[in-house]
C-alpha cells in the first residue's frame, strides 16, 4: 500500500480514495473468490468435507480449530464464526478457512519439515518469504533465545529438540503444521531463523496461503514475545 500512497500524494485526500478504492476492489474480489470456493465446496457433502480437513460436522456445522480457536463453518451456506460468542470471522480468516477446505484432500501428516521453496512454485517467492518470516524473527529474538522459548511455549508451540535446539512445532489448523527455528549467532555465524512446513501443507492450503499462514505465526512470536 505504501506504493499506492506514495503515487497519490502521501496523505492528500486525493491519495486516500485511491488507497480507499484499492481496499474496495480487494475486498470485492475477495470475497467473489470466496463465493467460488463456496460453490465448489457444496458439491461434496459435509462428512466427506470434515472427514478430509480433520474437523467434525455436528447439527448443521463443520467445526475445527483455526489457531487456537474454536470456530463454526455453516452448511450449506458456509458462513463462518468464532466460537463460543458466534462472532463473525473477518474476511480475510473467512477466505483462509475456505480455501482450507477446499484444498484439504485428507492426505496424512508427512511428519517430514520442508522449506518454503519446496512448496509447489514456492522457489520463486522463497527470499521474499523468508524475508517476512524467519529474517524477521532472527532480527527481533536472535539474541533472545529464551525469549523465543517463552513466547513459543505461550503460543502452545511444542518443543522440537530434535530438530533443534530452538525449534517449535505449531498446528494453526487441524492438519497444516509448521515449525518455527532459531539458531542464536555467534563470532562466526550470524543468527538465522525459519518457519518450515509439514511435507504435506500443500494438500491442505495454496501456497499463498501457506505464506500467510507462516508469516502470521513469526507475527505471533514476536508480538508475543514483547509482551512478555
Amino acid at each position: 500500500m505504501a506504493g499506492l500512497t506514495d503515487q497519490a500524494g502521501g496523505d492528500h485526500p486525493s491519495g486516500k480514495a485511491v488507497i480507499d478504492q484499492a481496499h474496495h476492489a480487494w475486498q470485492e474480489s475477495m470475497l467473489r473468490q470466496m463465493e467460488t470456493l463456496r460453490t465448489s465446496l457444496r458439491e461434496y457433502t459435509p462428512e466427506v468435507i470434515a472427514a478430509r480437513c480433520g474437523g467434525r460436522y455436528e447439527e448443521g456445522n463443520l467445526l475445527l480449530t483455526f489457531w487456537e480457536q474454536q470456530v463454526a463453518i455453516s452448511w450449506p451456506d458456509l458462513k463462518t464464526c468464532a466460537l463460543p460468542d458466534e462472532k463473525p470471522c473477518s474476511t480475510f480468516d473467512a477466505a483462509m478457512l475456505l480455501y482450507y477446505l477446499h484444498s484439504a484432500d485428507g492426505t496424512p501428516m508427512a511428519d517430514r519439515w520442508i522449506g518454503f521453496r519446496e512448496l509447489p512454485a514456492g522457489g520463486f517467492y522463497h527470499q521474499a518469504f523468508q524475508g517476512y518470516s524467519g529474517d524477521m524473527l532472527a532480527r527481533a529474538l536472535g539474541g533472545q533465545p529464551e525469549v523465543f522459548n517463552r513466547a513459543a511455549r505461550k503460543l502452545e508451540g511444542w518443543h522440537m529438540p530434535a530438530l533443534a535446539p530452538y525449534a517449535y512445532a505449531f498446528q494453526p489448523l487441524p492438519r497444516i503444521r509448521l515449525a518455527a527455528v532459531l539458531w542464536p549467532g555467534d563470532e562466526e555465524l550470524p543468527t538465522r531463523a525459519s518457519v518450515l512446513f509439514d511435507a504435506s501443507a500443500s494438500h491442505y492450503m495454496p501456497t499463498d496461503g501457506l505464506a500467510l499462514l507462516g508469516a502470521g505465526l513469526a507475527r505471533r512470536l514476536v508480538r508475543t514475545a514483547s509482551a512478555t
